[in-house]
C-alpha cells in the first residue's frame, strides 16, 4: 500500500510539473497575439509601445481600415489613398477559395489512385514527388515569375498567375492522404464493384464518405497556403496596389515611411491582422477534431 501510494503521488507531481510547464509554454505563445489584439485598439498615436494594455481603447483602427484613407507607399513616398483592405481582403479569399477546391480535388483523386491502383511507375513516381517536395518553394520563384510574365499572368492578371502555381504542386502533398486511403479496407471497393460501380462511384460514393477527416485536413491545408503566402505574391504582383494580396497590403502599412508619415499605421497593421486571422482561427476551431484524426488516420505506412 505505500507503495502504491508513493507511485500515485510521483504521478501526481509528474502530472502537476507538466501542466504547470504547458500552461508557461502556452502564455508564452499566446503572448504576442494579445498583444497584437491589444495594439489593434489602442486609441493613442505611435508605434509600437512598451506597455501591454491601451490607454485610450477605440475601434477606430477597425472602422478606418473599411471607411477612411488608406497607405500606399511606391517609390520612396507615402500618399494617402482609398482604402483597398476590403479589396486585398476579398482578393485573397477569392483565391484561396478556389485553390482549396481545386487542390483538395487534385490532392484526394491522386492519394486514391496511389493507393488503390497498382501500375508500373507507381514507386518511382511516389519518390520523386517525395524527393522534389524537399526542396524548398523559393528555390523556383524566378524561374516562375519569368514564366508567368512571358504568359502575361503578373501584376494585372496575378490573380490568375497566383492560382495556376498554387494548384500546380499539389499532387506532392499527396502522403498524408494516401496514408488515410491504405487503412480503409480494399474489400469495400471490390464489393462495390461486383455490384456493378465503377472507379469513379466508388470513389465518390463510397470512399469519401468514409474520409472527412482527411478530407477536412486537406482543405485547412489548401486553405492556409494561399491565405498567408506574402513572398511569391509580392513578387508577381508588383507595382499595382489593386492587385496586391491582403499579406501584401499589410506589409506596405508598416512600412518605415509610412509609419514615419502616419501616426496609427502600426496600430491599423495589427487591426489588420486580427482580422485575417478570423477564418483560419474559426476553421481549426470548428474543425480541430477532423484535423487531427486526419493527421493521425494518415500517418501510417502505406
Amino acid at each position: 500500500m505505500k507503495r502504491l501510494r508513493s507511485k500515485k503521488a510521483v504521478e501526481r507531481g509528474t502530472n502537476a510539473a507538466i501542466y504547470v510547464i504547458l500552461t508557461v509554454i502556452s502564455i508564452i505563445w499566446l503572448f504576442p497575439f494579445v498583444y497584437l489584439l491589444m495594439q489593434s485598439f489602442r486609441g493613442e498615436p505611435g508605434q509600437a509601445t512598451a506597455y501591454f494594455f491601451p490607454k485610450q481603447w477605440t475601434f477606430d483602427n477597425y472602422i478606418h481600415l473599411f471607411t477612411g484613407e488608406g497607405i500606399s507607399y511606391k517609390d520612396g513616398l507615402v500618399k494617402a489613398t482609398e482604402v483597398k483592405f476590403p479589396l486585398w481582403y476579398g482578393r485573397t479569399l477569392l483565391i484561396a477559395l478556389v485553390v482549396t477546391v481545386i487542390q483538395t480535388l487534385i490532392v484526394l483523386v491522386t492519394s486514391y489512385a496511389l493507393s488503390r491502383l497498382r501500375f508500373k511507375m507507381r514507386k518511382p513516381l511516389m519518390n520523386l514527388m517525395l524527393i522534389l517536395g524537399m526542396f524548398p518553394g523559393f528555390m523556383s520563384m524566378t524561374a516562375l515569375y519569368f514564366l508567368l510574365k512571358l504568359l502575361g499572368l503578373t501584376q494585372d492578371m496575378s490573380t490568375v498567375g497566383l492560382i495556376l502555381v498554387y494548384v500546380g504542386s499539389s499532387c506532392m502533398g499527396y502522403y498524408i492522404c494516401k496514408g488515410f486511403f491504405d487503412t480503409i479496407p480494399k474489400s469495400l471497393d471490390e464489393a462495390a464493384r461486383i455490384d456493378g460501380a465503377n472507379r469513379q462511384q466508388v470513389f465518390f460514393k463510397v470512399i469519401l464518405p468514409l474520409s472527412k477527416p482527411i478530407i477536412i485536413y486537406t482543405i485547412l491545408n489548401a486553405f492556409m497556403a494561399p491565405w498567408g503566402d506574402y513572398m511569391f505574391a509580392s513578387l508577381i504582383a508588383f507595382g499595382n496596389s489593386n492587385y496586391w494580396n491582403v499579406a501584401v497590403g499589410m506589409r506596405e502599412m508598416i512600412q518605415p515611411a509610412a509609419l514615419s508619415t502616419y501616426a496609427d499605421s502600426f496600430q491599423r497593421f495589427c487591426a489588420a491582422a486580427v482580422i485575417v486571422s478570423i477564418p483560419i482561427t474559426v476553421l481549426f476551431f470548428l474543425l480541430q477534431r477532423y484535423y487531427v484524426e486526419g493527421i493521425t488516420g494518415g500517418s501510417v505506412k502505406g
